[in-house]
């Protein structure tokens, strides 16, 4: 079986002075290794190609059989790393917490203890003719601690 912290080493040897980043390798016991990148500005096919062939030539086909799949992470994917939290300030995102509650909003602030999002207005069943505030509530900001977050995911809107 291929080694997954050979497979890490590799990618991570590449990917030194780049804007790319690792986000995750999974390596199954029939050999199929997944490799997910992220970057600060996107990840282009360009630059899953060449990582794929990278990593190839440090393995020979003949003596290891192997399935090899370099991707981008994709919308739906949850955020795992702080960098990938940072690079995504002032898009909105969905929280679960350990506590199994959601939580809706922007993201503020991204720090290595956590992140504060500004939590969208509760959804009520009344129409809205009540007069809104150019100031968001005191308690519309909310801190949640990394160790808190069971998943944190990009809110996508396809609205104009």
């Amino acid at each position: 079986m291929i080694d997954k912290n050979k497979i890490i080493a590799i990618v991570n040897e590449f990917l030194e002075g780049t804007d790319l980043f690792l986000v995750k390798v999974s390596v199954s016991t029939q050999n199929k290794v997944s490799v997910y990148l992220d970057g600060d500005n996107g990840v282009k096919i360009e630059d899953c190609v060449r990582l794929s062939r990278h990593i190839e030539s440090f393995f020979d086909r003949d003596r290891e059989d192997y399935q090899l799949e370099v991707s981008s992470v994709g919308v739906g994917t949850p955020l795992t790393l702080l960098r990938q939290y940072r690079n995504n300030i002032g898009r909105n995102i969905a929280v679960l917490d350990s506590d199994n509650q959601k939580t809706r909003g922007k993201l503020l602030e991204a720090t290595p203890e956590g992140i504060t999002l500004e939590k969208e207005p509760s959804k009520s069943g009344k129409k809205k003719k009540q007069k809104e505030t150019a100031e968001p509530a005191k308690d519309s900001k909310v801190f949640i601690p990394f160790d808190q977050i069971k998943e944190a995911k990009i809110q996508v809107s396809f609205k104009k």
